[in-house]
């Protein structure tokens, strides 16, 4: 079978448990999610419901306890450039320069100087970095880190992009415009991405499809496809029915969860 029969990720039947103190702590159980190439999901759900958790084996940081997490119909395995994560606290280099953060993993591969150089100006232009590519992480603001950050991770060459709530330590406003440039980014790379949040507008906003978990031990519980569309109008009355379904869905976790 081709490639292009195949999703490009496959989570078979995946649980997760944690030994604590001495005790046994299911993280996750039974997870099933199959993703298509170019698709852009979200993972939604309560602390404790095991987004991260999930996100962590899919990027080989963690192995299941059973089941499979598949790449292109074959085991992920353990991390590698093609699983690309981008993390809250933006995970930098603090000695390297914005262009010596992107051309890292180029420069680790072993690839040609001009290429190193041609693909970071790439990367740097796209996130529109260009006036700031000899500043330090220390030199720049939280928004312009999280920037270098998905740069580095596109300019690895990452066939999937795996982004653990990289917008949560942000203002709301720079949240906002993070979220607009990397639908737009999106848009125009056509990149895969595997995106964790607590929040339902952010999930709303950018994912064709929201993966709905439950908490304790964790499992997906259901999905929706967002059928919005793009660029979309948080103000618009759809907008907002979607906003009421998924609110209503994760409030009644809850509700089970307190009873």
């Amino acid at each position: 079978m081709s490639n292009s029969a195949l999703p490009i990720l496959e989570i078979k039947n995946v649980s997760k448990t944690f030994a604590l103190n001495g005790q046994s702590i299911e993280a996750l159980r039974g997870a099933n999610l199959t993703v298509r190439k170019g698709e852009f999901i979200c993972l939604i759900g309560a602390s404790g419901c095991g987004k991260s958790t999930l996100l962590r084996m899919v990027a080989g940081f963690e192995t299941p306890t059973s089941g499979d997490v598949l790449m292109w119909g074959k085991p992920a395995g353990g991390p590698g450039p093609s699983r690309g994560m981008v993390f809250q606290d933006y995970g930098l280099f603090p000695w390297l320069t914005v262009r010596d953060n992107i051309g890292f993993g180029p420069n680790a591969l072993g690839r040609p100087r001009r290429e190193v150089a041609e693909t970071t100006d790439k990367f740097i232009e796209l996130v529109g970095l260009q006036r700031f590519a000899n500043a330090y992480p220390h030199q720049l603001s939280g928004g312009m880190k999280q920037r270098v950050a998905i740069a580095r991770v596109l300019a690895n060459d990452a066939e999937v992009v795996l982004m653990d709530e990289p917008f949560g330590a942000l203002d709301a406003m720079t949240r906002e415009r993070l979220q607009d440039e990397l639908a737009e980014i999106w848009s125009r790379t056509k990149l895969t991405v595997l995106f964790v949040t607590h929040a339902i507008e952010e999930a709303i906003f950018l994912a064709d499809r929201v993966i709905v978990m439950s908490p304790g031990p964790g499992r997906i519980d259901s999905e929706y496809t967002i059928d919005l569309p793009r660029p979309r109008n948080t103000a618009a009355p759809e907008f907002n029915e979607w906003r009421r379904v998924l609110s209503m869905k994760l409030q009644s976790h809850h509700g089970r969860r307190a009873a």
